[in-house]
Parts: structure tokens; sequence; C-alpha cells
């Protein structure tokens, strides 16, 4: 019998994941795994919380749920998987169909010949333009490697860390050394924390989260050079807008896919210039396959090319890869870029399109903040967090959604991100029957009072003011009142210092509605803006022509509340 032979380049998430997913397929096919480093199989995003030392070793990240290491030897002796780790596939011969492989201990080539070729080969980390990345102390998190040194230093004197990039892996890392007692500064170029996840509102609720655990967070910030002692161990980190100490330096601004092999393969790359593939995974050469942080993936929503690495999509890539393989003929449709991480006591969350990007790609949409608990708010674990939804104004299509707080975030992800894929309205998420008890739930769980916030504005029922727009108009002088329709005891513990507040608690409302002059602007709110919503449509009845309630209320406002 013919054997199969199928190479893999790449051994930490697709990669594995498709050999593994085509030994189980095919128990003859001869499948090799080309790994230029020492270490298989990985869980990188684990590798933040091995720093701080809520996981004890990092063999924990590379083994199974039975505790065994997946080394060379066990994808040999359980998988019956060859491995040439610490190989270099230095070529691709497409005509030949050969990878040409050098060893990166003895420099001795080699050539490997395939009949299929899988290009699992990752993502690189940007090189950052500034001086100075090159000295002691200066660290980036791609391997338990780098996790090992981070935190020997972190565990050996260090006491001021600086993070350069409020990406995914600077959060996580912030948590991480900060529980160690070191002061954390995050440097962030753009104007908010995770500006590539988060809108602006849900990015000011975990950056001031972020400011409350002692992390000092400098946006709009960029790095000019790092500078160091006399022995070349970085001290400072030089900003155009000051220098801030620092004898530990973490730079996370980004990866790019690695790409080099398939465009010197002559292989087709996308326009996020990541390699090209269609719905079977298959490179413009059919015989070789490419998955995880490498690739350019299809947006479910707008229906274009994305770039968004992930060990989730890697994983999903692996198993369709190691399918088709072997004969099959299983698709991927594409990605949302659904993310969720743990940054302290917040979780956070967004899948589908941000409102960044519905402007970017010119799709109509409105948007809801809806702060909120999320269990029966008499429960008494019951913890708050804000949610985002976004959804088309012409056909209540849900577009997108993220939250951020100390409740359950991911559940209420995972809701959207199956309604999302499923096609479904906010008319949908409204009528979805969820599961409902006061230890799990409220009886109308927060994505489905979003759902019908954006109901009421697409039926010109509720008409709303962001916090940003608001927050502008009190920064350029214009005339307007702010109604507050809190109860007394909610304005004394949580008052809004400005002149332009009147507290009129939604109880006494109408009958005090004379006190309102008719011929200014008058935006309502209360804590979540339910009532600020419910005063709006008082107005409204009363003859007010000039009325919005301000979204998310004063738990969604993430500006400071003292006089503006």
């Amino acid at each position: 019998m013919s054997q199969t032979k199928i190479v893999v380049i790449g051994g930490v998430a697709c990669g594995p994941k498709s050999a593994a997913r085509a030994r189980r397929r095919d128990p003859h096919a001869d499948i090799t795994i080309i790994e230029r480093g020492d270490l298989l199989s990985y869980a990188g995003c684990g590798m933040p919380y091995y720093i701080q030392g809520v996981i004890e070793t990092t063999d924990e990240l590379m083994s199974t749920a039975a505790g065994a290491v997946r080394d060379a030897a066990f994808f040999d002796n359980v998988k019956a998987i060859n491995v040439m780790d610490r190989t270099l596939a230095s070529g691709i011969d497409r005509k030949r169909k050969t990878v040409e492989v050098v060893s990166v201990e003895t420099a001795e080539k080699s050539e490997v010949p395939y009949d299929k070729l899988v290009l699992a080969v990752g993502a690189d980390a940007l090189a950052p333009p500034f001086p100075g990345v090159d000295l002691k102390g200066v660290y980036r998190l791609n391997s338990p490697h780098d996790a090992d040194k981070i935190k020997d230093a972190m565990l050996n004197g260090c006491k001021h860390a600086v993070i350069i990039g409020a990406g995914l892996i600077g959060i996580e890392v912030t948590e991480a050394l900060a529980a160690h007692q070191l002061s954390v500064t995050i440097i962030e170029m753009m104007d908010s924390v995770v500006p590539a996840v988060l809108d602006l509102e849900t990015s000011a609720q975990l950056e001031r989260h972020l400011c409350c655990n002692g992390v000092n967070v400098m946006t709009q910030t960029k790095v000019q050079s790092l500078q160091g002692d006399d022995t070349g161990q970085v001290n400072a980190v030089i900003t155009d807008r000051g220098s801030i100490e620092a004898d530990m330096v973490l730079v996370a601004v980004g990866v790019r896919p690695n790409t080099k092999l398939a465009a010197d393969a002559g292989l087709e790359l996308g326009i996020t210039k990541a390699i090209k593939v269609n719905e079977y995974l298959q490179t413009s050469d059919p015989d070789i396959y490419a998955g995880g942080d490498c690739v350019e993936n299809i947006n479910l929503i707008s229906g274009r090319p994305a770039y968004v690495p992930l060990g989730s999509t890697a994983n999903k890539h692996g198993r369709i890869i190691g399918d088709n393989v072997t004969g099959g003929k299983s698709t991927f449709k594409g990605v949302m870029g659904t993310v969720v991480f743990k940054a302290f006591d917040f979780n956070v969350g967004h899948t589908g399109l941000s409102e960044k990007e519905c402007v970017k790609l010119g799709i109509p949409y409105v948007t809801a903040i809806t702060p909120g608990p999320d269990k029966a708010h008499y429960y008494p674990t019951s913890q708050s967090m804000v949610l985002k939804m976004i959804a088309s104004p012409d056909t209540g299509k849900l577009l997108g959604v993220q939250a951020v707080g100390e409740g359950d975030v991911v559940k209420r992800i995972d809701v959207a991100a199956t309604a999302i894929t499923c096609g479904a309205t906010v008319e949908d998420i409204s009528g979805l029957d969820l599961g409902y008890a006061p230890p799990y739930s409220s009886a109308v769980d927060l994505m489905a009072h979003a759902a019908n916030v954006i109901d009421n504005k697409n039926c010109g029922l509720a008409r709303s003011i962001r916090a940003s727009d608001l927050k502008q108009m009190m920064d350029s002088g214009e005339d307007f009142l702010l109604l507050d329709v809190r109860g007394a005891k909610e304005v004394e513990a949580r008052p809004w210092n400005n002149p332009k507040v009147v507290n009129i608690p939604l109880g006494a409302l109408r009958s005090r509605v004379d006190e309102l002059p008719k011929d200014r602007e008058i935006i309502t709110f209360c804590t979540v803006s339910l009532r600020g919503y419910e005063a709006q449509r008082v107005l409204d009845g009363e003859g007010f022509t000039r009325v919005r309630f301000l979204d998310g209320g004063v738990a969604g406002w993430p500006y400071s509340l003292d006089q503006e």
C-alpha cells in the first residue's frame, strides 16, 4: 500500500493539530512535523498565567489533560508521527515536492519529500523602530523560554516594569507583574487600551480598572528609545512625554504573519499580507495547505479578508487541514474575531464588528450601552458589567458585542458569537429562551436588555446620546440641561458634580415637569439609563421636543463625574 507523505511545517498549534487529525483519519500515512524550536504543541495563551504563578511549570502548558507532555517522543509513541525539532524549513521546491531543511544545531542540510504540505508557521513579533531593544532586560513573549526569562527577572530584583503595547498580551502580563508587587506602566501609542478589540466606551472602563489596580496607563504616547546603563541593562524608557524608570521592558506591539517561506515558493499572499487560502485552507498550490497565524481569513459579517491571529482559530484550522490532506472536503467559513481575556477582576470580551470597524467599512449601525448585573441584582454574588451592542438600523441584524466588568462577560460573548453566526436580529436576541435562575442570570438578561434598547431606537421610541458626544458638548460649552432622575440616596452615593445637572427623581417628574425649560436641550440619565429612557418618554408626552437620554447612564460614563 502506497503511503501518503504528509509534511507539516510548524509544531505549536495548527501544525500538531493537523498532524494528529490526519493520523486519526489515515493510520498508514507517513506524517512528519518540522519545527525550528525545541518545544512542541504548547499553549501560548497560558504563558501570562505561568509568569503570574497561577500555573506552576511550563510543562503544564505542553501537557495533555491526562498529564503527558507533548514532546517528540510523545508524538512518535502515541501518534506515530515523526518530529524533526530544532530543524528549520528553509525552502520549498514545488516542482519536485520537497522541503529543504537545515539542522539548527549542526547546520546540516537535507530534503524531505511530500505529497501534501502544511504550512503552520505562525507569526513573528513586530520589531519596534526605536533603538535599545537589544538591551538586557528587554523581553518579548513568544515562547515558554521567554516566559521563563521574564519570570526569573521578576522574581530576582526587578521593581519597575514597562509594557510597550496595550494589546492582549500586554494587558494579561500586566496583571502577572502587578501581582508580584512590581510597579507597572503600560505605554500605548493609540488613544485607548486594546484598540484593535474595544471601542471607547468599553476600553475606558478597562483603563479605569487598570488604574484602580495601581497600573500607570499612558495612551497616545510614543516610545522614542530605550536607555541602558554602563552594563547594557535597560534602566529607562524615553517617550514623547518624558522618561520612565524601568529595569524590565516587555515589547508587545503586535505580530505579523510569517510568510517568507510561502512567498519564496511563489504562493499567493492576500491583501492583509498573510497567506491567501480558500475555504478548504488550500494555498494557490492545491497540494499545499496553510493555517493558523500565518493565514488570512474571511470576516463572516463583512465578507472581507481579515487577519485575526488566535489560538482557537489555529486549532480549528488544524482539524480541517487534517481532514483535507487525507482526502476530506471540510471547509472553514471564516472568523468573527471573538476575543475574551482577564484583567485583574475584570472580564473582557468582544465578538463581531466593533463600531470602529463599521465606520471603516462603511456599514450603517446603531449602538446600545447597557450596564447591569450578570445575575439577579438581589442575589449576593451578582457582579456588574457594561455591555455594548452593535446592530443594523435597517434590519436589526446583530453586528457585534463587547462587554467588560466583574460579571460573567464570557457567557454573553459566547451567546452573541453564536447569534451572529446564525444571522440573528435584535428581535431574535430578545426572544432567546436563555436559562434563568437568580444564581445564574436575571429574568431579562443583559443581552436582551441591549437588544430591546436597539429595537426601541430603530422604531423611533428611544433617542440617546453617547458619552463621547456629550463630553464634546460639555467641552465646547454648549447650552443644555442634564436631568438626573435618580433617587436621593443614589445621588448622594455617586453625585455628578456639574452645574448643568438638575435632580428630579423619576417618580416626581410628572408633577414637577413645569420646572424644566422646553426651549433647552435636555439630556436625561440615571444609573444605567433605563429610567433615563423612561424620563425621555415622559417628557416626549409633555410636549418636549429636544430630549435624549445618556446611553449607559452613570455606570457607562467613562469619564470623571467631577465638574466638567
